[in-house]
């Protein structure tokens, strides 16, 4: 995302995302070339997983592909769902240096999702759980189709979206998993295959 169109977009979605939370993009120090090369790369290396969940007495698959790396130690539940933790791969470990250096914060883990087509999403929600403190920073980074990102308040009937495109890198801000939730919602017409990377703080055994 060039510059100028990065403070355009964070411009629109501050209008929409104001007073209770913030969205904000940054620009990451990669080339077009170099975010295809890590979007093979991730395809290839990343131990993809399809976790389930129940409801109803069923156990149902979730309509995406995901993988959790995080420090030794460290572990992560949503949805009543323990992640299994991945120790870090190399392509992962540059990539948190780069974000950690670029916003100023220590991220100690990543959730890696694969939407294989437009058919993949998930479903309104907000990552406030334990295991990330009371006001957790999460650095999104979007990897090969380009996907619309929904946001609504929990409180106010408000609401926005934007689309996020190769290479994009979006940050939600402290306050934004209490007053907001998001989603990916399906999109049948994308074909092409969307990486997500959240980076994100987790408080646990590792850091103790």
């Amino acid at each position: 995302m060039s510059e100028q169109l990065a403070s355009q977009t964070e411009k629109e979605i501050n209008e929409q995302a104001s007073t209770h939370g913030l969205l904000r993009f940054q620009n990451l120090p990669l080339d077009p070339a170099l975010c295809d090369h890590l979007f093979d790369q991730l395809c290839r290396e990343i131990d993809w997983q399809q976790d389930s969940f129940v409801a109803f007495d069923r156990k149902f698959l979730i309509p995406r592909l995901q993988a959790w790396y995080a420090d030794k130690g460290l572990q992560y539940r949503y949805a009543d769902n323990l992640l299994e933790t991945q120790p870090w791969i190399e392509p992962l470990l540059q990539l948190r240096q780069i974000v950690c250096n670029t916003t100023g914060y220590p991220f100690n883990a990543v959730l890696a999702t694969c939407y294989r087509s437009g058919r993949d999403h998930v479903t309104w929600h907000s990552d406030d759980e334990r295991e990330l403190g009371d006001a957790p920073v999460i650095a999104s980074l979007s990897l090969g189709a380009s996907r619309r990102f929904q946001f609504r308040h929990k409180d106010q009937r408000r609401s926005g979206e934007v689309t996020l495109h190769h290479g994009d890198f979006l940050v939600m801000e402290s306050a934004f998993q209490h007053h907001w939730e998001h989603q990916v919602p399906e999109e049948p017409t994308v074909q092409g295959c969307r990486i997500n990377l959240t980076f994100r703080r987790v408080f646990g055994e590792a850091n103790n």
